[in-house]
């Protein structure tokens, strides 16, 4: 992924029984590698990053996934030469199969390995969205069902692009795609390419949620933390379309009460709900919107 000869590191400590969400962790924030040890009553995780982006922009991310544990705290970072690993470090991403038609693989896997289904390029360490994490998998496996021919999409925190690339691939006609972080939007145009996306197709910028998000949309994404979830549900019914279908996910399944009862006071309904692991995601319309034929 980088012909540099060090990769930054991020050092993460917690109590035992926070384990389950370090190892969260490590799929959610893109990094390319991870060290588990225990240290007397906590746990932690190195977690390791290239170094084609900052520091900074690693750092960032880990906090922002952070925000719901405030006992989980960073120790130290910074920067170590390539390890024995970083020769094998994509043995770790093998084709994925999610769904019933669709399977993630990297740049460099043979198209043959595809056995019948779709593919969907990603290049995995660059940006959150990889299609190996639980959280990801959900709402790809919710778009099989919903992309129709000519589509219009939002995708919000839009990471890799693999949500909407995905939609695209599915037969979506066109896509706003949206993330607060400008880092992503070089790996976005890289997964693009990949996938043979006609950029024309595609409205990429950095924003914040909706704010600059004109529907109308058939169709919104959103795979994003609680809080800015929370955040965004009271402005969804001005950009979803009368009949669209807003999908959200990186929830963990212990969040469901609370999203569910914010959803109902911002007019939506949910409909189709998925649950792998620890995580959840769920389909919503707005509330008493006529049926899809």
């Amino acid at each position: 992924m980088t012909q540099d000869n060090f990769w930054w590191y991020i050092t993460v400590e917690a109590r035992k029984d926070r384990e389950e969400f370090l190892v969260s962790l490590a799929d959610l924030s893109g990094c390319i590698g991870a060290e588990m040890s225990e240290a007397e009553d906590n746990v932690r995780s190195r977690l390791y990053f290239v170094c084609s982006s900052p520091l900074e922009r690693w750092n960032k991310v880990i906090m922002e996934l952070m925000l719901p544990y405030p006992d989980v705290r960073i120790i130290d970072m910074g920067r170590v030469e390539n390890r024995e690993w970083h020769t094998k470090w994509k043995d770790a991403f093998p084709p994925k199969p999610v769904g019933s038609k669709l399977i993630v693989m990297a740049p460099w896997h043979d198209a043959g390995v595809s056995d019948g289904r779709l593919p969907v390029r990603i290049d995995p360490g660059s940006a959150f969205g990889t299609g190996y994490h639980e959280s990801t998998q959900i709402v790809l496996e919710l778009l099989e069902d919903l992309v129709s021919p000519g589509a219009r999409v939002a995708d919000i925190g839009t990471g890799s692009g693999i949500l909407f690339i995905t939609a695209l691939l599915l037969g979506a006609g066109s896509v706003t795609a949206r993330d607060v972080d400008p880092a992503v939007m070089d790996e976005v145009r890289k997964n693009m390419q990949f996938n043979n996306i006609d950029p024309a197709l595609v409205d990429l910028a950095p924003g914040n949620l909706l704010d600059d998000v004109a529907g109308p949309v058939d169709i919104l994404t959103a795979n994003i933390l609680l809080e800015p979830l929370l955040e965004m549900l009271p402005n969804v019914r001005k950009v979803l379309s009368p009949e669209g279908t807003a999908v959200f996910s990186g929830l963990l399944v212990k969040e469901r009460d609370r999203f569910l009862e914010m959803l109902h006071a911002a007019g939506l309904s949910e409909e189709t709900e998925l649950f792998s692991g620890e995580w959840w995601g769920v389909t919503a319309r707005i509330h008493g919107a006529p049926s899809r034929g």
